[in-house]
């Protein structure tokens, strides 16, 4: 299905975009990756304008067109109380305007059936204190998901994912941080990836504009002192 096929992906190198950018190739696409770290890819810092014009110049003439735009790059996470103005800009850069920008500059070149996948976060919808420059970008990204879609319509297909607790290292969590998730256990980067690869696919292709929770029912559960494993510890 995804044989020849271009995917592109932002914030690539590690984590979650890694493992989208591993399943993409398995399944015999070719894959571009944008990272500000070093590597394999085309290295760039995506809050840059000069650098998504370079860079999507960079795909389309490698492979004169692009199938699937997967905007994973991962903004900054400050709190109000330190984050500076220009830190809270730089995290809207990566998180909304780069996403924004990219999906301009390519969907000229966006061939049939193509999808555009923004990885959002369920800080689109709840908080932790001190993490305004992270929540802010994720409830801009989800929606900017719906207003793309509906620009998009009969060109190309655009959803959102959130991701609730992701564990890059994979490690396995047992106890009070496995039973808040109503499934059992801390989510991993494979379970976000293969709702990438299902939304890019023909089964997929009835949805659009939506945005899909993947935390294990997280967000679902009130959790109170004595329930689901879960105890208060005064100090």
């Amino acid at each position: 299905m995804f044989k020849d096929k271009v995917a592109v992906i932002t914030g690539g190198a590690n984590g979650i975009g890694k493992c989208i950018s591993e399943e993409f190739s398995k399944s015999g696409a070719n894959v571009c990756v944008i990272d500000k770290v070093e590597g394999d890819h085309y290295v760039g810092d995506i809050s840059d304008k000069a650098t998504l014009e370079a860079f999507s110049k960079y795909v389309i003439d490698r492979y004169g067109h692009i199938d699937y735009l997967v905007n994973n790059a991962l903004p900054l996470m400050k709190g109000i109380d330190e984050c500076t103005y220009e830190e809270f800009e730089y995290a809207l850069s990566v998180g909304i305007t780069a996403p924004f920008y990219l999906s301009k500059l390519f969907i000229p070149h966006f061939g049939i059936g193509g999808s555009i996948i923004n990885i959002s976060s369920s800080r689109d919808r709840m908080s932790q204190p001190q993490t305004e420059s992270y929540t802010a970008a994720k409830g801009g990204i989800a929606a900017l998901t719906h207003a793309l879609a509906v620009s998009f319509a009969g060109k190309v297909r655009v959803n959102s994912i959130s991701p609730g607790w992701i564990d890059t290292s994979c490690k396995v969590y047992n106890g009070a941080d496995a039973f808040q998730h109503p499934v059992g256990r801390v989510d991993t980067p494979i379970d976000i990836a293969n709702m990438v690869m299902f939304l890019c696919s023909e089964k997929a292709g009835f949805i659009t504009g939506e945005n899909i929770c993947i935390d294990g029912g997280m967000t679902k559960l009130m959790i109170y002192h004595g329930d689901n494993g879960w105890n208060l510890e005064e100090k």
